[in-house]
């Protein structure tokens, strides 16, 4: 009988254990998450949590708010927009997925398909055109038709 209550405490201890273990992983594994999809404002045009700046006045305090909010249980879209209304739309390291932003998503597929189908209708035309005369397709010239051509060149050539 007192085998048991001492199974369901150790029970519990592991349970309080994991719990306290896992606790901050959530808020671990979402600061890395939404530290690598904002960028850091100090122009040196890296991730905020890759910025190795020297002296870079912004990515710490970033880094401390999106801490705080993480924190406080913002959800990541108000994170995120928060962090935009302090530093501007510039500080999301990729463009949103909604409204006019779409643009920058459809963009690059688009122009590589212009691209090549401009380049297989350039390959196309090239293969196409017509071959140039061979020396053997020419018809010869007869002897007066160049004894024409001698006289006309001595008569351009005179001073």
């Amino acid at each position: 009988m007192f085998h048991r209550p001492r199974r369901r405490v150790l029970q519990a201890a592991l349970l309080c254990a994991a719990i306290f273990t896992f606790l901050g992983v959530g808020d671990e594994s979402r600061f890395n998450d939404l530290g690598h999809r904002l960028m850091c404002v100090c122009s040196c045009n890296q991730i905020l949590l890759e910025c190795n700046h020297v002296g870079c006045n912004y990515s710490d305090r970033m880094r401390r708010e999106l801490m705080t909010a993480i924190q406080h249980g913002d959800s990541d879209d108000l994170t995120l927009q928060a962090m935009v209304q302090n530093y501007g739309p510039t500080v999301i390291a990729a463009p949103t997925s909604t409204g006019f932003n779409r643009i920058a998503w459809i963009m690059p597929y688009f122009a590589l398909i212009v691209g090549l189908t401009m380049m297989i209708a350039i390959v196309r035309a090239w293969r196409n055109r017509p071959l140039k005369a061979s020396a053997a397709s020419i018809p010869p010239i007869s002897e007066a038709e160049l004894e024409h051509f001698r006289q006309q060149a001595r008569k351009d050539t005179e001073l």
